[in-house]
């Protein structure tokens, strides 16, 4: 198949996708969040500015990291000249709530092909995943599940790459009492708030804020790591609790 054919190929499905019911409902859930995501991307992008280590390398670092929270984590250490194992145990101590991420999209995901489903996982993120959950509680069965996580995952990329990128190039002119990691924190609070609908969210979730302030003085971020651990934990305790109630086994 020649070049040509290729582009025409991918264009065709690509506007095929923006047509499917479940991808718009993703792209409209996740446009209220925009400020948030552009918050926290022009926070990266100052950071990885003021970290001198030059606007093209930064903007591909961007581009192929896609975790604003590892990058940050990452930035003083490559700018102190830490160790390389140093900088890669701490992006994977921050980065490790993703393997949660991915237990939970395996049963919505199990029926696609493995390359598929490694693309999608580029695509995760905290805000569409919080978005998914709350829009797909349990597997539908006859639901493209993918649309709907493309539609929200696409949009939170495309304005995090821009957001991002315009911090890069702005740099130093930003100052910090603009208060924008404030401003992306409290609307990453707000959607997490959405999620809290029954006891068993509400004791993880306070669990969790618990342990991350209780461990936060252990060193490559690892309170991170803690509060998630002890979220899941309460998570499990719930379901056996529930499933004991019910006179079920888990």
């Amino acid at each position: 198949m020649s070049l040509v054919n290729r582009i025409a190929l991918v264009r065709d499905e690509a506007l095929a996708l923006s047509r499917r019911p479940l991808f718009r409902e993703g792209v409209r859930d996740t446009l209220p969040m925009a400020i948030g995501i552009a918050a926290w991307g022009l926070v990266a992008g100052v950071a990885m500015a003021k970290s001198d280590m030059g606007m093209g390398l930064a903007i591909f670092m961007s581009v192929i990291v896609y975790a604003g929270s590892a990058q940050i984590a990452a930035l003083p250490l490559i700018a102190a000249g830490a160790p390389v194992w140093v900088i890669w145990a701490t992006t994977l101590c921050v980065s490790l709530r993703f393997m949660a991420f991915s237990f939970h999209y395996r049963p919505y995901f199990a029926h696609l092909s493995r390359p598929r489903r490694l693309a999608l996982s580029f695509l995760m993120g905290d805000t569409n995943f919080a978005l998914f959950v709350r829009r797909f509680a349990q597997p539908q069965p006859g639901q493209k599940h993918e649309d709907y996580f493309m539609g929200s995952a696409l949009i939170t990329f495309g304005i995090w790459q821009i957001a991002i990128t315009a911090g890069i190039v702005a740099g130093h002119g930003i100052p910090a009492s603009w208060g924008l990691g404030f401003a992306g924190t409290m609307a990453l609070l707000a959607l997490t708030c959405t999620q809290l609908r029954n006891a068993s969210t509400w004791a993880a979730a306070s669990v969790a804020a618990c342990a991350a302030v209780a461990a936060f003085a252990l060193p490559l971020k690892l309170n991170i790591v803690v509060a998630i651990c002890a979220a899941v934990a309460v998570g499990i305790v719930a379901d056996h609790a529930k499933a004991a109630r019910k006179g079920v086994a888990p």
